[in-house]
């Protein structure tokens, strides 16, 4: 006698990709405070876009280049403030940093996808 009701090993289990990329969205807003959970939300969106497809896919994708992109951004616009520039490419960097976050959570609340995950500019 089979026990049907019991999921398989091997069946997919349906993923929450949506939530998580939200996190992401809400870790990389906080890390303006606690650079850790950047850190933390970066690792999360390369985990899961392992397994992402479709809009979510595209959605850990541009987060993860928020990331990195993010990181040279600011590490130039840091090693230019001797120079009084880098007030001003740390102020791009916020700005920048700001409307990829809102503008990513705006369309994963709209279940739509990143146009372009891989733009250095804003998608």
């Amino acid at each position: 006698m089979t026990d049907t009701a019991e999921p398989s090993i091997h069946q997919p289990r349906p993923g929450n990709d949506r939530g998580y990329a939200f996190a992401v969205y809400t870790l990389y807003a906080l890390g303006f405070f606690t650079i850790i959970t950047a850190v933390v939300g970066l690792i999360i969106a390369h985990v899961k876009a392992t397994t992402a497809s479709g809009a979510w896919l595209s959605h850990f994708q541009f987060q993860i280049r928020t990331f990195w992109i993010g990181l040279v951004y600011f590490v130039v616009g840091f090693a230019l403030l001797y120079f009084y520039i880098g007030f001003l490419v740390v102020l791009w960097w916020t700005i920048w940093t700001l409307v990829r976050i809102v503008k990513g959570a705006i369309l994963l609340h709209d279940r739509s996808p990143i146009a372009n995950p891989s733009s250095w500019l804003f998608g």
